[in-house]
Parts: structure tokens; C-alpha cells; sequence
């Protein structure tokens, strides 16, 4: 706590004597602050709506096979697992490399360039989908080869190759939730897929119960979820579109050519990728060496209840991360490093105060928390003994995911990906390897692994932000974007509104 203070200090000392040198007011100051929170949680609200609402939709999927039987729901529960690892982190982490592409092109009013952004992020993802697709056709036969249980694996077969033509969707819906994003535009998408989301359970109970399609209907259910927020998304930007008078922005002031606008967007996106399977991969990792601790099947019901916690304690941070980002990508795309340098820090002390509530919440309604999992004495007894350590994980993680919003926004997602790789995989597997089975502490020790992660990723990303320089981050975003002309905020503010034309 006491670096995350000094760390605050130092930023605001560098903001008074070097990014703001006509605000040396603090009646000057505080208006700034005030409006950026503004601007953040404006952006950042929505999202944080939308994340909860898709934790919703996926507990609705599992429920229904909760419902359909155990076979059913360890089947769904590993198809759904798998498909995540294999294919839409993957995807999700390649899609962010437009992220940054996007938002400063928004801020610099080169909508030519979002355009093709758009277009290039939608065809890369369908190709990279292609052998995505084929594993998911082929779990049966290699999970065989590996020894699991015939008839799991049987049903999560099932559920995989009916998930197949979800790819396609999710490959146009990923880019187009991030155009609409790094737009300021998530009022709007927040409602379409709220909408989707409350369109779900009638679909999914409809097919997997009336229709008796079983786990196939759950997985059928997925893609016409995913397919009518496309569609609700898609509608409201033609509807944009078309009810817009207002002359269209100036064209790129460099043209691009085809090589080298590729080249850029596959450099972010590996990067991107490797940035969010690093992380997402690792709680599968943690899954792994729960199956192998002392009574293993207390340790894993226990990480399933802890993944599904971090799953929903993480929408607020990943709501603060992708705001930033926008904010981050816009201001430096439009030449206002002071302003992206504020927003920074805006940014990173709503993270600390969040993740501060969510340490207390956690902490002292983890029985009643665990409760609404489990009724096993063992289970709950262990689950409460490890939500604390989660809730100090809190109060790294928040602030890093941020900032990790932060370097993409300014597309720098290379860096974010060697600080996870290996604050992960060469401080948190080994502390927590060693904790749990070396030190005995079991599962806890699985845990305290996470928390030195956490901890090595959030001080590795704060140095980074603390060095950054932030006109030379401007400087290089006019590189990266080619801006068209000098302009004001509230001028780029107009024309972000008039973004839609070009799609």
C-alpha cells in the first residue's frame, strides 16, 4: 500500500512540473481530475454492465446443463474449458491488436484507417479460426489417445462440433465489440448484448429441453446468441449511418499500403495474444496441479469456485482496462500526451480504490459467497480459507489489468506480454508449486502462487508506466496512424461521432 501511495505522489509531481506546466493551480487541477473520472467512468460503466451480463450468460449455459446431468455437466464443463484455452482466448488476444490501431486513429480522425483496421482484424481471425475449428472436430479421437473417460469426452465432442460455426460469428462480433469501444460508443453495446444475453435463456431452454437437443442445444444456443448481437450490433450502425448529414472525415494523410498495414496489425496482435493467454492459460494451470493435492476432488471443486470468483471480480478491472485504452489510444492519436498521461493516473487510483472495496467484499462475505456453491463442509471450509488470499490478489491484479490497458492503448502490448510470460510462468508456477507441494500448504499454496504472479506483474508494469514517455508516445502514435491534422479535443470528439460512415 505504501508504494501504490508513493507511486500516486510521484505522478502527480511529474503532471505539476512536467506534462501540465499551464496547471499550476490546484483549482485548475482538481476540474481536470474530475473530468477525466468522468470521461473513464462514462466508457468504463457500460463495460463493466457488459461483462457482468456475459458471466451471466455463460452461468445460464451451465446451469441448463447442470440440469440435463452429471454427465452432462462434467462433459459441458470440460467443452466449454477447452474451447476457451484453444479458441477464444486466442482469438479475443488477436483481436486486441487492433485496439490501439483503432483508438488512435480515432483520436488523429483517420478513419480510413479504422476501416481497414476493421476489415483486416475480421479476415485475419476467420484464417487463424480455421485450425482452431478442425482441433475442436477432433477432441474426441485425441483426448482418447491421452486416456480421459470415454463417455465425458463423448459429450464434450458433441458440444465442440456444434460450437464449431461460432467461430465465424465470434471472429466478426470480437472486432466489432473493439471499433464500437475504442469509439467511446458502449452505451450502445452494452444493450445490444444485453439484449442477446436476455434473449439466451428462452433460446437455450428451448433447444436443449423442448427440442431435447441436450448439450448440442447449449452449444446451438451459444452461436445464435453471438449471431443476434452481431446482428443487433451491425443494425445500430447502419441506423447510425444512415441518419447522419454531417460531411465525412479528412482521409489518411499517408497512404498505406497493403504489406505494410499487415505487418503492423500481426505485430500487435501475436503481441496481444500472447498478453491474454498468458494470463488465461495460467488458471488452467492451476486446475491441472489441483488434480494432483491431496484429495484431489476437494482441491478442484474448490479452483472451480475460485475461478468462477476471480471470473466475476475480474469484469471491473477488465472494465477500467479497456477504458483507459480508449482514452490512452484517443488522446495520443490526437497529440495531447498531458492528457493521456492524466488519464493514466485517473485510472490507476480508481483501480486502487476498487480493488480495495473488492478485497472487503470478498473477505467478509466469503461464506456466504461459498454457500452458493457448495454445501460440503470441506469444500467450504477450504474455499473460505483461500478467498482471502484471492482478495489481496485483488489489489495487484485490478491495478495491473489496468495498466496493461494502459500499454495497449499505446501499443506497447509486446512489453505486457514479456511481463506476464514471466511474471507467471518464472515467479508464480514456481512459488506455487513449491507451496503446495513442497511446504504442504496444499491448495493455498496453488493460491499464494497467483498472489507472487500478481505481485511480480503489478510492480514490473508500474516501473514500466512510471518511465514511459509520454511525447514520445505521441510522436510515434503520429507515426503509427499518420494523423490528418492539428486538432482540438472537441474536434476529434465530433468526428469519432461521424466514425460509422466509413464501415
Amino acid at each position: 500500500m505504501k508504494t501504490s501511495i508513493s507511486f500516486i505522489k510521484s505522478y502527480v509531481s511529474i503532471i505539476y512540473k512536467q506534462m501540465l506546466p499551464d496547471y499550476t493551480q490546484i483549482n485548475l487541477i482538481v476540474p481536470m481530475v474530475i473530468e477525466e473520472t468522468k470521461m473513464i467512468t462514462t466508457i468504463g460503466f457500460p463495460l463493466f454492465a457488459m461483462g457482468l451480463v456475459s458471466y451471466l450468460k455463460n452461468m445460464i449455459s451451465v446451469a441448463c446443463m447442470g440440469r440435463l446431468g452429471r454427465l452432462e455437466l462434467a462433459g459441458g464443463a470440460l467443452a466449454i474449458g477447452f474451447t476457451n484455452i484453444t479458441g477464444y482466448s486466442v482469438l479475443s488476444g488477436l483481436a486486441m491488436g487492433m485496439e490501439p490501431l483503432c483508438s488512435q486513429a480515432f483520436g488523429s480522425r483517420n478513419l480510413q484507417l479504422v476501416n481497414l483496421t476493421l476489415q483486416r482484424t475480421i479476415f485475419m481471425l476467420l484464417f487463424a479460426s480455421l485450425p482452431i475449428g478442425i482441433l475442436w472436430i477432433n477432441l474426441e479421437p485425441v483426448m482418447l489417445k491421452l486416456n480421459q473417460d470415454p463417455e465425458i469426452i463423448h459429450i464434450a465432442s458433441l458440444y465442440c462440433r456444434y460450437a464449431v460455426p461460432d467461430l465465424i460469428f465470434y471472429c466478426i462480433l470480437n472486432p466489432l465489440r473493439i471499433f464500437l469501444r475504442t469509439n467511446g460508443k458502449t452505451w450502445p453495446l452494452m444493450w445490444c448484448s444485453l439484449l442477446s444475453t436476455v434473449l439466451h435463456f428462452p433460446i437455450t431452454n428451448f433447444l436443449a429441453f423442448t427440442l431435447n437437443l441436450g448439450v448440442q442445444g447449449v452449444a446451438l444456443s451459444t452461436i445464435l446468441t453471438n449471431l443476434s448481437t452481431s446482428v443487433f450490433i451491425l443494425g445500430y450502425m447502419f441506423f447510425t449511418h444512415a441518419n447522419k448529414s454531417e460531411p465525412m472525415s479528412e482521409p489518411m494523410s499517408k497512404p498505406e499500403s497493403l504489406g505494410e498495414g499487415w505487418d503492423v496489425l500481426f505485430r500487435l496482435a501475436i503481441s496481444s495474444c500472447l498478453a491474454v493467454c498468458s494470463e488465461w492459460w495460467w488458471y488452467e494451470l492451476m486446475t491441472l496441479l489441483a488434480g494432483y493435492l491431496h484429495k484431489p476432488h476437494i482441491a478442484l471443486a474448490t479452483s472451480a469456485i475460485v475461478i468462477q470468483t476471480t471470473s466475476l471480480m475480474y469484469t471491473l478491472p477488465s472494465a477500467l482496462s479497456m477504458s483507459i485504452s480508449t482514452r490512452v489510444g484517443n488522446e495520443l492519436g490526437a497529440g495531447e500526451p498531458g492528457r493521456a498521461h492524466l488519464a493514466t493516473l485517473v485510472a490507476v487510483g480508481l483501480a486502487l480504490l476498487t480493488s480495495v472495496f473488492g478485497l472487503l467484499g470478498i473477505t467478509f462475505g466469503r461464506e456466504a459467497w461459498g454457500k452458493v456453491f457448495t454445501n460440503d463442509s470441506e469444500v467450504l471450509e477450504l474455499t473460505m480459507a483461500a478467498l482471502p488470499i484471492i482478495g489481496v490478489c485483488e489489489l495487484a491484479n485490478c491495478p495491473q489489468t489496468t495498466c496493461s490497458g494502459v500499454l495497449r492503448g499505446s501499443a506497447r502490448p509486446s512489453i505486457g506480454a514479456r511481463i506476464n510470460l514471466c511474471s507467471f510462468y518464472l515467479v508464480g508456477t514456481p512459488v506455487a508449486i513449491f507451496s503446495a507441494f513442497v511446504w504442504k500448504l496444499g491448495f493455498l499454496g496453488l493460491c499464494y502462487g497467483l498472489l507472487a504472479a500478481q505481485v511480480a506483474c503489478l510492480l514490473s508494469i508500474l516501473t514500466v508506466i512510471y518511465k514511459t514517455d509520454w511525447v514520445k508516445e505521441a510522436s510515434d502514435a503520429r507515426e503509427l496512424v499518420g494523423r490528418s491534422s492539428e486538432c482540438t479535443y472537441e474536434a476529434q470528439t465530433m468526428e469519432c461521432e461521424q466514425g460509422f460512415g466509413y464501415i
